[in-house]
């Protein structure tokens, strides 16, 4: 180990790919030791806190959360002493382009928002909330402002919790994939939501409008699925990178049993054309056995808070098994 480390160094090759999992403590000060004789290196011991981030960790789990983060938010918007809302937003909310009056000034709006999407690190539970805002950095209007502002009332609401990681579970890979057909009022296009676990932990997560318009809500629930099955791809081929063995395919769940039946037909009907690409990867991953597709009902769909706006009583369910906690707890 030495050896190779020391040679890619006095070759000026700074990419050291042949390290084993960092678990043994001799072997990373060893690595350490070495580095720091080719560069100044200043050590910080444990992760605890970066560019907003902090860390908290046991032997069992670590917590990253962003909660000296709000305050700042909260100060700068003026909401310190507000109401904190039980969601990030109503229920009833639809934003669009036309409606409202727009803002003489939207560099706040649109710092605001740039703002709330760094928060998108460590609280997936507004990334719905944040995906509808960030469609209106053009032209904000005083809906959208007020819709940021609730945001943030949100984020007072539960200002310590963050993503948990647990050292102790099976690692097998579970995805949920959902879609909100056409959901845009200005574009009809529909929104694709995912959440990825690796156990019991949240790992990844997308909301996202789609790039073009569905003709059907089997065709939205498809592509939402494409986009899915490509992040499964990704990340089980990292695993793989860091020599992390998964000896189960991935469970993928979708409450559409349209899209299941057309993902497990061998054939093509002419309906399907214009989802073909998507039909195809789908297919050939599935025949693969990188995933299995399984059903779920759409009240057990975790997806559901990536793609629409939920009442309170839902959202909150949902909330409890994303696997967020609050560092207090």
């Amino acid at each position: 180990m030495a050896d190779e480390i020391q040679a890619l160094t006095s070759n000026k090759t700074w990419i050291i790919t042949t390290l084993p999992p960092g678990n043994d403590i001799q072997i990373i000060n060893k690595t350490k030791q070495i580095l720091h004789q080719h560069f100044h290196l200043k050590d910080l011991g444990p992760l605890k806190y970066f560019l907003g981030i902090e860390v908290a960790r046991n032997t069992t789990s670590i917590n990253i959360n962003q909660r000296k983060y709000t305050p700042d938010l909260l100060s700068s918007a003026g909401l310190l002493a507000c109401k904190p809302a039980k969601t990030p937003m109503a229920r009833d909310t639809r934003l669009s382009a036309t409606k409202g009056i727009t803002m003489t000034d939207p560099t706040k709006f649109r710092r605001l928002v740039g703002q709330l999407i760094y928060l998108l690190n460590t609280r997936p539970d507004i990334a719905y909330a944040v995906q509808q805002l960030s469609q209106h950095m053009q032209t904000p209007t005083d809906i959208h402002y007020e819709a940021a502002l609730r945001v943030l009332r949100y984020r007072k609401n539960t200002p310590a919790q963050g993503i948990f990681f647990s050292s102790k579970q099976h690692l097998q890979i579970k995805a949920f994939s959902d879609s909100d057909w056409a959901t845009c009022p200005d574009t009809r296009r529909s929104i694709t939501g995912y959440c990825i676990y690796l156990g019991q932990s949240l790992v990844s997560w997308k909301s996202k409008k789609q790039p073009t318009v569905s003709r059907s809500s089997t065709e939205a629930e498809y592509r939402s699925m494409a986009t899915t099955v490509c992040e499964i791809q990704w990340i089980t081929n990292l695993l793989q990178e860091l020599k992390i063995p998964l000896h189960t395919p991935a469970n993928l769940y979708c409450d559409n049993a349209s899209s299941r039946h057309i993902a497990s037909n061998s054939s093509f009907h002419e309906r399907t054309k214009d989802i073909d690409l998507d039909c195809h990867l789908v297919r050939e991953k599935l025949q693969e056995r990188l995933f299995h597709l399984l059903p779920v009902t759409s009240l057990q769909q975790l997806a559901d808070v990536f793609t629409k706006p939920l009442d309170t009583t839902p959202f909150l369910d949902n909330l409890s098994k994303l696997g967020l906690h609050s560092i207090y707890s």
